[in-house]
């Protein structure tokens, strides 16, 4: 204790000196933690773009399915298969899917599109899909409509009320064709998905590919990606072949990469960061020593020892790194909360080429423990460290050179 408290009174002999090495600890776990914010929201909001908005966290399919794409690939789920899902507490929706691909036409024009079977209130659940109808109106359970992407309605000179028709090939070979009313238009997040998708429900769906009862998908959502990586392995052990469950990851490895190699660019620039504060923190320190020189000397002449100054020293760092930490902790929340429920608009060039691949042309953020707690620990490790130059220092202290000085 009493060293403790000789550590705190030394500290602030010098005020100054103090304030500014906590200052720049205090900047340093500020804007640290804006940028793991701001790189773990980037990619929260990419990852429940693909989930939320298309593919859930997992899906049950064929084994076959997802290599190559065909109706003939597909499975009818029968009790058991939801009987082992409702075992899952993690698992808070399952939504069945029938999804193929068919020429959508309308007088002279034709273009290929993609057709999902949904069941419209399930479907809603997941993706909230009804809030984007532009025109018309959602699909309703049992209805013999479709609602299809702006882009290709477009495409085809299509309006609210026309009739669509469709054509492709149904299970085991058999001719799929049909009309169906346009009930509405969806202006999908994703460009590419807003030309070719047309939505119908479930049952329709079956009924146009001669596929009764059969999914390509049964999406599973789970409450985030944490819980998802916790029960995956035992949803494949527990679900057995020809079916299997598939992870987003997996469907879109592509974008896992891209994150993964996000990280490692993020990772040098806050390394550089951490680099900049340590050296502040030593240059203080180093400073300290110099201009305490006299002063130590002066302690173990009289009879201090010096494993016990030392500790003294020691202690002093731990503090300046403490209370820098703590402050920028502090400091760091109203920070991050702001820009949390306000994201940054990206205009102009870099917003429309965001929006092309998909993403909304925002700059988000996080707001998660781990943004908080990885900074602090990384700064107030790095703070320890420094420490061990004094402990060195004056372990190897000659007090008579001091006091010439």
């Amino acid at each position: 204790m009493n060293v403790l408290k000789l550590a705190w009174r030394n500290l602030w002999r010098n005020k100054r000196r103090t304030l500014i090495t906590v200052a720049s600890i205090f900047f340093g776990v500020i804007f640290s933690s804006l940028m793991g914010s701001s790189q773990e929201g980037s990619y929260s909001k990419m990852i429940d773009n693909v989930v939320k908005f298309y593919s859930g966290f997992m899906q049950v399919q064929n084994e076959e399915y997802w290599d190559n794409k065909t109706i003939n690939n597909t499975f009818v789920p029968d009790s058991s298969l939801y009987r082992t899902l409702e075992k899952y507490e993690g698992v808070t929706m399952t939504v069945p899917r029938l999804e193929d691909f068919a020429l959508a036409s309308y007088e002279d024009n034709t273009r290929g599109a993609i057709i999902l079977g949904i069941e419209p209130l399930a479907e809603q659940a997941l993706t909230a899909i009804a809030d984007k109808i532009s025109q018309g109106n959602y699909l309703s359970p049992n209805d013999q409509g479709v609602i299809i992407g702006e882009g290709l309605g477009h495409s085809l000179n299509l309006t609210v009320g026309d009739t669509l028709v469709l054509l492709g090939q149904g299970y085991h070979g058999v001719s799929a064709a049909g009309k169906y009313p346009v009930r509405g238009f969806i202006k999908h997040f994703n460009p590419e998905f807003n030309k070719r998708v047309v939505y119908m429900e479930l049952s329709q769906c079956q009924s146009f590919y001669t596929a009764t009862d059969h999914l390509t998908s049964l999406v599973l959502m789970v409450k985030d990606n944490d819980k998802m990586k916790q029960l995956l392995p035992r949803l494949k052990q527990d679900i057995a072949s020809p079916l299997t469950v598939i992870s987003w990851e997996e469907m879109f490895p592509t974008m896992l990469q891209q994150i993964e190699s996000d990280r490692t660019t993020a990772l040098i620039t806050k390394v550089i960061l951490y680099i900049v504060i340590g050296f502040g923190i030593f240059g203080t320190i180093m400073m300290m020593m110099a201009e305490r020189k006299h002063e130590f000397g002066v302690m173990v002449a009289i009879g201090m020892q010096k494993t016990r100054l030392a500790l003294v020293v020691v202690v002093e760092t731990i503090l300046i790194g403490f209370v820098g930490v703590v402050t920028g902790l502090v400091g760091s929340f109203p920070v991050v909360a702001y820009f949390f429920f306000n994201p940054i608009p990206i205009s102009g060039k870099g917003g429309e080429w965001i929006e092309s691949l998909g993403f909304e042309p925002y700059l988000f953020f996080a707001w998660e423990p781990k943004v908080f707690f990885y900074q602090m620990l990384a700064v107030f490790c790095m703070t320890l460290f420094i420490a061990m130059v004094p402990l060195i220092k004056l372990l190897r202290f000659k007090e008579i050179n001091a006091l010439k000085d």
